[in-house]
């Protein structure tokens, strides 16, 4: 009853304020002002006010609050816990794999790990010699071609 007094008291108010600038010509603002002063009567008059206050005045509705909010919480830890999933020797392995393949700072390419490293071969083919050194001879003149395009368009 006294939430219901007090939303017709503040629609009232504010269709007065909105009167009053309708008086000094801001119709536009005017118009605002009333569509916000209407709404708590309209929260009045559709029963939503007596509903949110039944719901906040109630034990049990907040009870059934936490309750929703630990179901929320157990989500949440067993999302945690499944990214987390392997032992921590396998978390460890990856992470020592992750800086086995990191590139040094003066190289090309990145250094090769325990793992990948090349099989020795007592002498390399004259097939795989070839390719080797079309590949070192063009790749100085290729790494560089779109950067010096780039610099030239921008007159650099």
């Amino acid at each position: 009853m006294l939430a219901e007094t007090i939303c017709s008291a503040a629609s009232a108010a504010g269709l007065g304020i909105a009167a009053v600038t309708a008086y000094r010509k801001r119709f536009l603002t005017a118009t605002r002002i009333a569509a916000y002063s209407l709404v708590p009567i309209g929260l009045v008059l559709t029963g939503v006010v007596e509903w949110v206050s039944g719901i906040a005045f109630k034990p049990s509705v907040w009870i059934g609050f936490g309750v929703l909010g630990l179901a929320w919480a157990l989500f949440m830890t067993t999302r945690a816990i499944e990214r987390r999933s392997g032992t921590r020797a396998e978390r460890k392995a990856a992470r020592a794999a992750e800086r086995n393949e990191a590139v040094a700072p003066g190289a090309s390419a990145p250094s090769l790990g325990a793992g990948g490293q090349a099989r020795p071969s007592s002498a390399p083919s004259a097939a795989t010699a070839k390719p080797k050194k079309k590949q070192e001879a063009a790749a100085p003149g290729d790494d560089f071609s779109d950067i010096e395009a780039i610099l030239k368009k921008h007159g650099i």
